[in-house]
């Protein structure tokens, strides 16, 4: 061997791989600091990586988080998605129902049809479509934004992501109820729809309420419950009239 060679110090031979390593442990950490800082700030906002995580939801996950939503006396449901909140009811809940309202809808018009007018035809109304994307997606973004920034102003430590969460999965009960409104006959459709909407309030307020946990805003909690009554009263009277 080289006599220069072996007059290197052994600690320095030994010390250069962990250097390299460490080298490389630095960079990961350094990007993984900059991914997490880029969700925390406005530029995260417009990046799909931010939202990646909220999508992380498995089938068990899922299927508790929907039965919840049908039973809204408890008013855990901030408690259970604490860990891990998702936007799925967001996305697909909200998907599903403007589909499932604006098929059924027209059905529901069709089987009407068929009861009162056998003289004429009867053709699929398209606009259906487009009042049931502006409206489901409208509401279901701009309500909860509205009241995050409501209750931010008033002091209270409010999580949009939650709220768009809570707002997501109180809609699931109108796709199940969407196919009992297809049957003709109009006081039965008022039944359904008003004890839906019953449900679907409750579930918003009691949880809102257990969240802000502020006597002093209650009537925030008031006016949830009756936006969410009178979402089921448009959908009763736009599509199933």
């Amino acid at each position: 061997m080289d006599e220069s060679s072996s007059n290197l110090p052994t600690s320095h031979l030994l010390g250069s791989v962990p250097a390299v390593v460490s080298e490389g442990k630095a960079a990961t950490n350094q990007e993984d600091g900059d991914a997490q800082q880029s969700t925390n700030n406005w530029k995260g906002v417009f990046s799909i990586s931010s939202y990646t995580q909220y999508f992380n939801i498995d089938t068990d996950i899922l299927l508790s988080r929907l039965i919840s939503s049908l039973y809204p006396i408890s008013g855990d449901f901030f408690s259970k998605i604490d860990a891990n909140p998702d936007l799925y009811g967001l996305v697909w809940i909200s998907t599903t129902l403007v589909f499932v309202i604006a098929s059924l809808g027209n059905c529901a018009t069709y089987l009407m049809h068929r009861r009162s007018d056998h003289g004429t035809s009867w053709t699929f109304d398209v606009s259906y479509i487009n009042v049931a994307a502006c409206s489901i997606y409208g509401y279901s973004l701009i309500v909860p934004l509205a009241y995050y920034f409501l209750l931010r102003y008033l002091g209270s430590n409010a999580s949009l992501i939650r709220f768009w969460c809570l707002w997501g999965y109180s809609l699931f009960i109108f796709i199940l109820s969407s196919f009992l409104l297809v049957i003709p006959v109009e006081f039965l459709r008022w039944t359904i729809i008003l004890l839906s909407g019953g449900l679907s309030a409750s579930f918003v307020a009691l949880n809102l309420r257990s969240y802000i946990q502020e006597s002093e805003i209650t009537v925030v909690v008031i006016s949830a419950f009756v936006l969410q009554m009178g979402l089921a009263i448009f959908i009763k009277m736009w599509f199933f009239a």
